[in-house]
């Protein structure tokens, strides 16, 4: 028996190896499956600013909840421009990340610094313009958005004043004042729009204080490009209209919020986490609007005229069809020099490097 059995053995030796090869390969493609996409968001402000992280972070949370157990997101909030932003970017990246989300125009170069050195992690940056092999770019068109609630805050304003509340003197932000400008003096040729520079994304103080002014100054509508409901609160408190910023604030300013722009980010975060999952991922430069679902509008306040809001939601319409664009000619500066003629449209070059102001815009821009 002990020779049969020993007979049974080697007849069959590579069977047995076979077999455990199998069971080894199996484990290793369940490992592989198992395995987690690392997925990791760098902010500039609190996920609790209401406001550009905060919806940043829901689009992270939806990430998760397409995914479950398949990713892992981490986030770092509250991180400042600059070399601070390098030392987080890189950390996050020697940590195991496939998939790494820098999100404010002050990050641009870091994030690139660092792509180059780890060349195996997907990096995508928020507003810049910079890209490399293992780095991509995304935007939205938040100008198209101002020039809806533009188109509103020109019927309502009875001072014909609009105080701007803006962060920096970069072209994202410059575009959006000059969109409000241009859209409130198309329905409203006497609307002039007063800025106050804060210098910060997210400085509650600073952004009431300068609503403050601007009130003071006489704008009975404030809008802003920073990041806290401060600026509702105070148009709430003073009974001047208000839009809020990159999320619904109607809860701060429930009485003078017109509408908020909104930033949606969840669908693009899902798609690019799914690209790295899929292997499918690869270099691109997105600058999604309206039409696209990257920026949306809250509900408008119910004090808000029906005929006012039927005007801004032709504007609306009127950019989704492509009948309208936002800087479409004839576009005057401020020095009352054409930069385009009528029947021609700014194109994305010259959007992505606006550093002048329109007719209708007080005082200088800040070099």
């Amino acid at each position: 028996m002990k020779k049969n059995l020993q007979e049974k053995t080697m007849k069959h030796p590579f069977k047995k190896i076979l077999g455990m090869a199998a069971t080894v390969a199996g484990l290793a493609i369940a490992g592989q499956t198992m395995a987690e996409t690392k997925v990791g968001f760098v902010y500039v402000g609190p996920v609790g600013d209401h406001g550009w992280t905060y919806r940043h972070d829901i689009g992270r949370q939806a990430v998760e909840k397409e995914f479950g157990d398949q990713v892992k997101t981490t986030f770092v909030e509250s991180v400042k421009e600059g070399p601070d932003a390098e030392r987080v970017v890189r950390k996050m990246a020697a940590s195991g990340h496939d998939l790494i989300f820098t999100t404010s125009f002050g990050f641009m170069n870091p994030t690139l610094k660092v792509a180059k050195k780890f060349p195996k992690v997907k990096f995508e940056h928020a507003t810049g313009y910079k890209d490399s092999r293992n780095m991509s770019t995304y935007n939205a068109r938040f100008y198209e958005g101002r020039y809806v609630v533009g188109t509103a805050a020109g019927h309502m304003t009875k001072s014909n004043v609009i105080g701007y509340v803006a962060s920096f003197p970069i072209p994202e932000v410059v575009r959006g004042i000059n969109a409000i400008a241009r859209s409130a003096r198309a329905v409203n040729p006497d609307v002039t729009v007063k800025v106050v520079w804060v210098n910060s994304w997210y400085d509650p103080g600073k952004e009431a204080d300068a609503a403050k002014t601007l009130i003071d100054q006489g704008a009975d509508v404030i809008l802003q490009h920073t990041d806290s409901p401060a600026p509702l609160q105070v148009a709430e408190q003073r009974g001047v209209w208000s839009v809020g910023q990159a999320s619904d604030m109607s809860s701060y300013a429930p009485k003078t919020q017109i509408t908020a722009i909104i930033d949606d980010w969840n669908q693009y975060y899902i798609d690019r986490t799914k690209a790295v999952i899929d292997g499918t991922w690869e270099t691109s430069n997105t600058w999604g609007g309206i039409k696209d679902g990257l920026v949306g509008l809250a509900d408008w306040n119910a004090a808000v005229p029906a005929d006012v809001v039927a005007a801004a939601e032709k504007v609306k319409q009127g950019i989704i069809d492509g009948s309208l664009h936002p800087f479409q000619g004839p576009v005057i500066n401020q020095n009352g020099e054409e930069v385009i003629p009528a029947g021609q449209v700014l194109d994305d070059g010259a959007l992505s490097g606006m550093n002048y102001y329109v007719q209708g815009v007080e005082g200088s821009l800040p070099k």
